[in-house]
């Protein structure tokens, strides 16, 4: 007979969703056994009264014999527990079944009502209510079976009287399983199924047991029914050895699940070990509910069997009614505890040993398998973030060149992509004024807003990149057309139009952009380097954004198919130099000459120096290079000196070639070399000098100042660092950039620049020079303004040196050495001592 053990649960008690809905389920299955119970013993106590009752010893002994026999087999019972719920499993059906069998069953149905009583006095009114009801319809249901087959007692053959038993048998047990199992699953919250399922094996085999004995027993009692009295020490021994059974089964399933569980465990995500932990261990230990608590991630997880949990806020009280069985969650040496593991039960519960040595052991697999899990969490989470930083900018968080290559090759080489991919370069220009003025830190603010201004101006598809220093990239996906990406990279440039606040001062910053759409060939190196080209192009043509395009793509040839002839061409000595004079803008005199390179290709001819100089820098091969040019035009004024013009001349150099310590004992000895004085050669230096900060680039033009070699200060002007570059270079000239000259009788603005930068020189005695003085209307303008010295097409063209000596000789107006018509007649001119005429300082020969 299947019981609880403990008090039923009422809807205080109980916890789980919807267990009120179960306890009304289960009262409404109690009472309805319990009705047709009733039933049935009024029905059998008014046979007794009237028709069957026991007339003499020998009915009133089988009588009592009956009643000890349910006595005992009710009394006696194997118990299994389901979550808070103990489960009583006895053998009465036996005794029921012997009793129908030599006695009528009313006197079994009352027997049955009073021994099962008698046997369950210590319970709770409920069970011992359902426990007489279920147990009177079993000796009802195994009577009316031999009833119908017209059983006699003593039967007439033995075939007969076992298959009369068998049926009576199989009603008994059929109608125990009909009511006993829904009870037990209604209370234990599982389903009927399943649990009709469990032990079935068992169920059978103790069926089969308890007939054979049930058989035995009559064929003893068709000898004497005073041997019924050996019955209950039978089935005594044979239930003890099917309650042993039943618990060596069940540790075993024990011992099975808990390896199973322990296996499942070996997960390397937290969420699913939390999630298998919480599920296997309710199964394992038939629990209501089970608790996790982690220590370390100041988190609780609960869940039940079913598989659902959920998260608990960890000061939520956790003390509930029920019973609570708490276990540490610590390594095998105690050395490590992570947390704690929870049980609850609706009802008191005790574990026995088996259950207490089960649940530490499944604790310490637990507790390993959390440090697992959060140790792989940890890795992962290393390896992500070196992931990520492998793949994005540190200061700004956006992609860097590795990633935005990566990304750019897999969308070229996805063939299902949709739409046009084009790539936006951006450079901010004349950023490093803002590290020279306001400092790094400074610097590296304006790099995280304008970082944010592009994230944000781009599109959801759009991959946003800072490819080092100043420079960004943006790469548009699936554009509906290639005109789109003129128009988004506009939207990207607005973008930066606003000023930045940068530690309370807003500074405004200019960017170029170039655009290119992705090429048939080549992949994300060849789509980089068109957004290059195009983006130089803004710059050069003064436009905020340029689109590229293949025919102003000078780099075709230059970078690729000349960048491997370099060697050569410096070894057979292809680099010429042609000069352009320099002239004193009153007299029209030559007064210097300035170098610049030319490659004469054997195949393509000419080249100019825009094409090879960059390549030349990345090649390796620039102090030969520069050693070669020096040579030429150290050559070319020692010509010039020998036919009587002793002219300086002025030779630009690499930005490189001021972080070569070398540098200035290779200058010196080539004028050595060539017995040229150091005051005869000036050393233009671009104003793009961003390393004249460095230590080794002030060592290598103070070296060469000291020695004598002047040094001027090309395109001034046109950055930001004019001033601050004037603090630091040792200079003796400046030279206005050529589109300042151009722009001067037009624009009030650059006519204001070209006026103070004479003014500047004047106060810091240094010569100024006028580059790109194409027309008279200009030399006269600068002259007006006090500029003293020019260059540019109106005198000549760059020549080669032959050819500018012969000028030279030839001579304007009858004076050789002049290249232009005076400006004044001479004498009408006062010339100023050397150390109070301006730019004295800076000239290149006294007046």
């Amino acid at each position: 007979m299947p019981s609880r053990k403990t008090r039923p649960g009422s809807a205080v008690t109980l916890f789980r969703r919807g267990d009120t809905e179960t306890d009304r389920q289960l009262r409404l299955l109690i009472g309805l056994v319990v009705v047709f119970a009733s039933l049935a013993v009024f029905a059998a106590l008014r046979l007794v009264l009237t028709s069957s009752a026991p007339r003499s010893l020998n009915d009133y002994a089988t009588l009592l014999t009956i009643l000890f026999m349910i006595v005992v087999g009710t009394s006696v019972k194997a118990r299994i527990r389901i979550r808070s719920t103990t489960h009583l499993i006895s053998w009465n059906e036996m005794a029921i079944v012997i009793g129908v069998a030599v006695a009528p069953t009313s006197w079994v149905v009352l027997c049955t009502a009073l021994g099962v009583a008698i046997a369950s006095v210590r319970l709770s009114p409920v069970k011992v209510a359902f426990g007489v009801g279920k147990n009177v319809l079993v000796a009802w249901a195994a009577g009316s079976t031999l009833a119908l087959l017209d059983w006699s007692w003593p039967a007439a053959d033995l075939l007969g009287m076992a298959v009369g038993l068998a049926l009576a048998y199989l009603a008994a047990a059929l109608v125990d399983d009909l009511l006993a199992i829904p009870v037990i699953a209604l209370a234990s919250g599982t389903r009927i199924s399943q649990q009709f399922r469990s032990n079935l094996d068992l169920r059978i085999g103790g069926f089969c047991v308890r007939f054979v004995v049930a058989l035995s027993t009559l064929l003893l009692l068709e000898i004497d029914i005073r041997l019924l009295l050996a019955v209950p020490p039978l089935v005594l021994s044979l239930h003890l050895a099917y309650s042993g059974r039943i618990r060596q089964r069940t540790e075993q399933q024990a011992w099975q699940r808990l390896a199973q569980t322990t296996d499942a465990l070996n997960v390397v995500e937290l969420e699913e070990v939390l999630t298998t932990a919480v599920t296997r261990a309710a199964e394992l230990f038939s629990a209501d509910e089970v608790e996790i608590e982690l220590r370390d991630a100041g988190r609780i997880v609960r869940g039940e069997s079913n598989g659902n949990t959920y998260d608990v806020p960890v000061g939520e009280p956790t003390s509930r009614p029920g019973t609570l069985v708490p276990v540490r969650l610590e390594g095998h040496d105690k050395s490590i505890d992570v947390g704690v593991l929870r049980l609850r039960f609706r009802e008191p519960v005790q574990l026995n040993e088996r259950e207490r040595y089960t649940l530490h052991t499944f604790a310490s697999a637990l507790c390993t398998a959390v440090r697992n899990a959060q140790a792989y969490a940890e890795l992962a989470r290393v390896a992500q973030a070196h992931a990520h930083a492998a793949a994005h900018d540190a200061l700004t968080g956006l992609a860097n060149r590795r990633h935005l290559l990566d990304e750019g090759n897999e969308q070229l080489h996805n063939r299902h992509a949709e739409g046009v991919t084009a790539l936006v370069l951006i450079d901010l220009n004349h950023f490093k004024e803002v590290n020279d003025t306001l400092g790094h830190a400074a610097g590296d603010q304006t790099l995280v807003q304008v970082a944010e201004r592009l994230r944000a101006a781009a599109q959801a598809e759009d991959l946003v990149a800072r490819l080092g220093g100043d420079e960004f990239a943006v790469l548009l996906r699936a554009l509906p057309a290639p005109a789109v990406a003129a128009h988004r990279a506009e939207t990207l440039l607005a973008a930066l139009h606003e000023p930045f606040d940068i530690d309370g001062m807003r500074i405004s910053v200019e960017a170029s952009g170039g655009i290119a759409a992705a090429p048939a060939t080549g992949g994300m190196v060849e789509l980089l380097r068109r957004a290059d080209v195009a983006m130089y192009q803004a710059k050069r043509a003064g436009q905020r954004i340029a689109t590229y395009a293949p025919a102003r793509d000078t780099a075709d040839l230059g970078r690729l198919t000349l960048g491997g002839e370099l060697p050569r061409a410096v070894a057979d000595q292809e680099f010429t130099v042609n000069f352009q004079p320099i002239v004193d803008l009153g007299t029209g005199e030559v007064i210097a000459a300035e170098a610049l390179a030319r490659w004469r290709h054997p195949t393509h001819g000419m080249i100019d120096p825009l094409r090879f100089l960059e390549a030349v820098e990345r090649s390796g091969l620039l102090p030969a290079f520069a050693e070669a040019i020096l040579d030429q035009a150290l050559i070319a004024a020692n010509t010039w000196r020998d036919a009587g013009f002793d002219i300086p001349v002025a030779v630009n150099v690499s930005p490189r070639s001021l972080l070569d310590a070398r540098f200035p004992g290779a200058v010196l000895a080539r004028l050595r070399a060539h017995d040229v004085p150091p005051d005869r050669l000036m050393l233009e230096l671009t104003e793009t000098l961003t390393l004249s900060q460095l230590d080794v680039v002030d060592q290598v033009l103070t070296r060469l100042r000291d020695s004598g070699v002047r040094l001027a200060l090309d395109d001034f002007g046109t950055g930001y660092s004019s001033l601050s570059l004037l603090s630091r270079v040792p200079v003796h000239e400046l030279k206005i950039d050529r589109s300042f000259v151009t722009a001067m009788e037009s624009s009030a603005e650059a006519a204001a620049i070209v006026r103070s930068t004479l003014d500047l020189g004047r106060s810091l005695a240094l010569s100024v020079v006028a580059e790109g003085v194409e027309r008279e209307a200009q030399r006269q303008a600068l002259w007006e303004l006090g500029c003293t010295a020019g260059q540019g097409h109106l005198f000549a063209r760059p020549l080669p040196a032959g050819t500018l000596l012969a000028a030279l000789r030839r001579g304007a107006d009858g004076r050789p050495g002049a290249l232009a018509t005076a400006l004044h007649d001479a004498g009408a001119v006062v010339r100023l001592p050397p150390a109070r005429r301006p730019g004295a300082r800076g000239r290149h020969q006294p007046a």
